[in-house]
């Protein structure tokens, strides 16, 4: 047991007060004559007994109450077994601050993040004399204790959010590690966080309880700086349909609106920077939500001339946090890419469904068509010069010579895109299975698989080919069956299957040919409704899925899926170049800063790795001849903002029953630091106590010596 006020404890001596006042006014025996002696003596001695019991109980009484009072303003506290002893001795103590981009939440003027700071630097004031102070956030490397209190203040005071923090449950393991190296007798960890479930990911909950126990008496403190019912917009994840289109055609930019709090409405704005630099707004939108709705928003996008494009989309008006309320993009329009399509005679009606497909004749007269087809014979392919077309797409192809197949894999081995459509016109022949053709395709032609069966995509959509299928559910591929196709195995080891049919056979194979790359599909797409057709996939009624995979495997084929622009904060950053001579480039961040950054003359590419900060940011490099100016846009993931707290379940998971103490204002924290440093005081229980010892003595007194027992006494 230790005592706050132990000087105090001498008024226990006053509990000698009573006993004297008991023995000086101890009642004398008065003299009575009655008549009848002997009854008057039992009497007597009967009623003296029973006063000297009642004395006595007073007694204690009062000697219980003064002694009570007195320990009580002594404020004596109860350590556990195994205890410190000594308030004042020295700690080891971690603070573990979450600076995720989430503690810019404001409330009362006031973000989550300074509040944590607030609380830290008064705790800093409670910590005794010779202690050893840590502060750990998202950007700490390896953490280290301070040198001294007054640099432990310096620190909190320095912290900032950050976008690529990391969560409170990783910087756990730092502060575990910094208390278990310490030679402290006492150690403390304080946790400074809003419980929010992006500090404390799923798959980073561990019991940390059951980990403190291995410090011994160590106290766990977790002090919440969140807000129990946050009010907070936020746009979600940004999507377009492509980082880079066809000049003039038009791009479509989806993202979505949350609500987490009472319902309202809210305007998403896009904008486009100007030719001026200026952000020119372009459409809006209004969402009506309640709370925990979300409401997806698009944005169409046309007009861009040829050149970089960055915008961004927002919401109109302000709330608790504002980081999640915009989200950038980056476009580049570049001249429609040219493809060369190869056919059997009659090309027109062979090439119709491919060249609908990528370049419909409506999107041609105005000018917004992203492809430009060129259509030949299948035979003059040798004599084709390859080099200005993008992709070469060779539908239904009969035997071809060897200087075209040699020819088509030169060009592919430049970085060139081939797409092969295999159909009735093939067949398992040397021109196919053997030389220059074995130097493309991704096995050899053994059958034909006749019965009927339908196409069957990859359901995890992980080729980049898919991606813009991942967004859409229940695609009708069944209403296109496929009646015929080529069976190829065994695959050459280098080739991957992006898609099968029902029956198991390969549909369509990637195989990459040096810097460029194949894809194969093992049935036509040129064959118009007949019975004798291979297939149904481009001639039957809405045929939008074959339309849809033209277009993203023809994309794919030209590098547009490689061209990326629009990232993700951390991620690396890589810009091809194309120009030999240039060996650096002038990086302008979102705040206007410019760094001159290397190119890397192996990949002939700008890497760029300081991508924490959201933004724009510009590229700049060459002569004003052959300039290269360009851009990308960097964005927070939706789920670093996401307010949505820990439930009860999820903290005693995380951080078990017991194991901790979770605290919100500065008196509850002196509190529990009071009953971990001090321990469980008594004074509350000890005031009780002497308050039901006074009313005890109150009662007995009144019970005792009220004025008819006294009467009767004296009557008797």
């Amino acid at each position: 047991m230790d005592f706050v006020n132990p000087l105090l404890l001498a008024g226990v001596a006053l509990a000698a007060v009573p006993i004297i006042l008991h023995l000086v006014m101890k009642q004398k025996p008065r003299h009575l004559e009655f008549p009848a002696l002997r009854f008057v003596k039992k009497r007597r001695e009967a009623n003296q007994r029973r006063l000297r019991w009642r004395q006595i109980l007073l007694l204690a009484a009062r000697v219980a109450a003064i002694c009570l009072l007195a320990i009580a303003l002594a404020r004596p506290s109860l350590k556990m077994a195994g205890g410190i002893a000594g308030r004042e001795a020295p700690v080891a103590a971690v603070m573990v601050f979450d600076t995720g981009p989430r503690m810019q939440y404001r409330r009362d003027n006031r973000t989550r993040l300074e509040e944590a700071q607030q609380q830290a630097l008064w705790l800093l004031s409670q910590v005794p004399e010779g202690s050893q102070v840590a502060v750990i956030d998202g950007t700490t490397g390896t953490a280290v204790f301070q040198v001294d209190l007054g640099s432990a203040k310096q620190r909190v005071e320095r912290l900032d959010t950050h976008p690529t923090a990391r969560p409170a449950a990783e910087l756990m393991e730092e502060a575990l590690r910094l208390l278990s190296e310490s030679d402290k007798e006492r150690k403390e960890l304080y946790v400074f966080t809003d419980l929010a479930r992006a500090a404390w990911p799923e798959d980073d909950r561990k019991p940390w309880a059951e980990r403190m126990e291995s410090l011994g008496d160590a106290g766990f403190y977790l002090i919440d700086v969140g807000v129990q019912e946050p009010q907070n917009f936020a746009l979600g994840e940004i999507r377009l349909s492509s980082d880079t289109i066809a000049r003039h055609s038009t791009a479509r930019i989806t993202t979505s609106i949350s609500l987490e709090g009472s319902a309202g409405e809210r305007g998403v704005e896009l904008y486009v920077t100007g030719a001026d630099g200026k952000p020119q707004k372009r459409s809006q939108e209004t969402a009506q939500l309640a709370d925990g709705d979300s409401h997806e928003v698009e944005f169409p996008l046309s007009g861009l001339e040829q050149g970089t494009h960055q915008g961004f989309v927002r919401i109109v008006g302000e709330d608790g946090l504002a980081i999640d309320d915009t989200r950038f993009f980056t476009i580049e329009a570049l001249p429609a890419w040219d493809v060369l399509i190869a056919a059997t005679p009659p090309v027109e009606l062979h090439a119709l469904y491919l060249a609908e497909a990528l370049a419909p004749e409506s999107f041609r007269r105005n000018g917004t068509a992203r492809f430009n087809c060129t259509t030949i014979p299948s035979d003059q392919l040798a004599e084709q010069d390859l080099d200005r077309f993008a992709a070469v797409c060779l539908v239904d192809p009969p035997a071809l010579s060897a200087d075209a197949w040699q020819k088509l894999a030169i060009y592919a081995a430049e970085g060139g895109g081939v797409a092969i459509f295999l159909g009735r016109n093939a067949a398992a022949s040397a021109s196919f299975n053997e030389g220059p053709a074995q130097d493309l395709l991704p096995g050899k032609l053994t059958k034909i698989v006749d019965h009927a069966t339908h196409f069957l995509p990859d359901e995890q959509f992980v080729h980049p080919l898919w991606s813009k299928f991942r967004d859409l559910s229940g695609i009708p591929w069944g209403q296109f069956p496929v009646n015929r196709h080529w069976d190829m195995p065994p695959l050459v080891p280098d080739a991957s299957v992006l898609a099968r049919y029902a029956d198991g056979g390969a549909a369509l194979v990637e195989r990459p040919v040096g810097r460029g790359r194949v894809l194969v599909m093992t049935t036509p797409i040129s064959d118009p409704p007949s019975n004798d057709a291979w297939n149904q996939l481009p001639s039957g009624i809405d045929a939008w899925p074959f339309v849809m995979l033209a277009n993203e495997s023809t994309l794919y084929l030209v590098g547009s899926h490689a061209a990326r622009l629009n990232y993700v904060s951390g991620q690396t950053v890589v810009i091809p170049v194309g120009r030999p001579g240039l060996s650096s480039a002038v990086l302008t961040t979102p705040q206007g800063d410019e760094f001159r950054q290397n190119i890397d003359p192996e990949r002939e590419a700008l890497v760029i790795t300081a991508t924490e900060t959201p933004g724009q940011y510009q590229v700049r490099a060459g002569s004003a001849d052959d300039a290269l100016s360009t851009g990308f846009s960097v964005n927070l993931p939706s789920t670093l903002t996401s307010l949505q707290r820990l439930d009860e379940a999820e903290m005693k998971t995380t951080f078990g029953e017991s194991g901790y103490q979770l605290v919100r204002d500065r008196e509850e924290i002196d509190r529990q630091l009071s009953a971990g440093r001090v321990g469980r005081e008594l004074y509350g229980w000890l005031i009780a106590l002497a308050a039901v010892v006074l009313a005890a003595e109150y009662w007995l007194a009144n019970r005792f010596y009220r004025p008819s027992n006294i009467e009767a006494s004296a009557a008797r």
